[in-house]
């Protein structure tokens, strides 16, 4: 059962919050107010050793969307449409000499009316202003987490389920920052955009290099975390820290791969090729939904149905990184028929049903006209339905909340000619189909 502990959340938000060393601070002695702080010095008195880096964004609004990025503070590129995140805009406890001492370099400090939940107390060295850690209750998480390398986003991601991180909050508050720890002490830091997103936590060691968007991927920072463990994730919000304890090893990846032949299903085995295996790695094989045995050039299957698959190659002694290979069954029968009289696609004559249902099940792409719709994925129209019935009603949403346009596939009732393909189905079905509109 997933649950947030929260019955220290209510003391982090009175009055003079716990102070390092355990004493209360004078709140008498300082002026309270928010600062633009960058990450470095954000993290700086945290425990992480390095100069954590701000987020160069190439996309036009996620960098300074408050859904993904709140609490942040951001500065737009004049070159392209993107922009930086630098910082975070967080609670500060000064004295007014300090303050005085800052005078324009005081990192953007705006008055707050009451004493924040918590706060980092800020101290004048050499002119410059130092950040203490956070000053606050620290609250306990349960949850669950997750570590894979199966991402997009860089070489790892950690799902945590029951933080709920949408719309510019989660279930423990604002979040402006998140720790790693690991079993050895070392401490890493994340940011928002490239690190933190919803409640996923994702990076690169440096094998991925750039995301889906094309963003450009920081990896020094976090090169040294496989083989560790991450004993702890901390949440940074405005009511103190929120740590949830785990246990997550950070695999070893190194710059190998495995790679499976596309064929007919009906071939039973297709080649497999592993490459720059570490001596010590022992190799285990797994693919969702098939029945296989992996030999060392050759991966067998048998009662094999057309479809995308994925081979899993893990590591036995749990030291290495898992590999994935997909690759797809094909077949030339084209088992389904479209009925007019239904209006739906069903098992053509002397086709297997079961072969039927699977071309339906994979089907994706339906073409109606000139226009092609995806049938899976992001952004994807059911335009036939998993019973093989065509959607008259079927429609593609562009934007969102308020903005949000809804525009039909079949605008109104006629003949519409569709084309109908089935991932593993080398031949698709085209047919007319007589839209009837209420």
């Amino acid at each position: 059962m997933k649950r947030l502990v929260s019955s220290l959340m209510a003391a982090a938000m009175l009055t003079g919050a716990v102070a390092a060393g355990g004493a209360l601070a004078e709140s008498d002695a300082y002026i309270y107010g928010t600062m633009q702080i960058p990450y470095g010095a954000f993290y700086a008195a945290e425990g992480v050793a390095s100069e954590v880096d701000a987020v160069t964004s190439a996309t036009p609004t996620k960098w300074s969307s408050e859904t993904l990025a709140a609490g942040t503070y951001s500065a737009a590129h004049e070159a392209d449409a993107g922009g930086d995140i630098l910082g975070v805009v967080y609670p500060v406890a000064i004295t007014q000499e300090s303050l005085d001492a800052l005078a324009d370099a005081n990192y953007g400090f705006e008055a707050l009316a009451s004493v924040p939940g918590a706060y980092k107390i800020v101290t004048v060295e050499d002119g410059a202003a130092v950040f203490s850690a956070v000053q606050g209750e620290t609250t306990v998480i349960e949850a669950e987490a997750s570590l894979s390398n199966n991402t997009a986003y860089g070489d790892f991601v950690v799902n945590v389920a029951a933080i709920n991180n949408a719309n510019g909050t989660s279930d423990v508050g604002t979040i402006y920052g998140v720790l790693l720890k690991t079993t050895d002490g070392a401490v890493y830091g994340l940011r928002h955009l490239e690190n933190i997103w919803l409640d996923q936590l994702a990076w690169s060691v440096g094998f991925v290099t750039e995301e889906r968007s094309g963003n450009a991927l920081s990896s020094e920072d976090y090169a040294d975390m496989m083989g560790k463990t991450i004993c702890e994730i901390t949440y940074i919000t405005e009511t103190g820290s929120h740590a949830l304890s785990t246990n997550l090893y950070v695999p070893v990846k190194f710059d190998g791969g495995v790679e499976v032949a596309s064929v007919p299903a009906a071939d039973g085995a297709a080649a497999m090729t592993l490459t720059n295996l570490p001596e010590d790695y022992a190799p285990e094989y797994a693919v969702d939904g098939l029945r296989i045995q992996a030999e060392a050039d050759q991966l067998s299957f048998t009662d094999a149905m057309p479809g995308a698959y994925t081979l899993v190659v893990s590591d036995a002694n749990g030291k290495y990184a898992h590999l994935r290979a997909d690759f797809i069954l094909t077949t030339d029968v084209l088992p389904v028929a479209y009925d007019a009289e239904t209006n739906r696609l069903v098992a053509a004559d002397g086709a297997d049903p079961a072969l039927a249902q699977r071309f339906i099940e994979n089907i994706s792409t339906v073409t109606v006209g000139d226009v092609e719709y995806s049938a899976s994925g992001k952004g994807a129209v059911a335009i036939v339905n998993r019973e093989g019935g065509i959607d008259p009603e079927a429609a593609v949403t562009s934007g969102r909340g308020a903005e949000a346009v809804t525009t039909p596939v079949f605008a109104e009732g006629g003949e519409y000619a569709l084309t109908v393909v089935s991932t593993g189905f080398d031949r698709s079905i085209r047919f007319t189909a007589s839209i009837r509109k209420e």
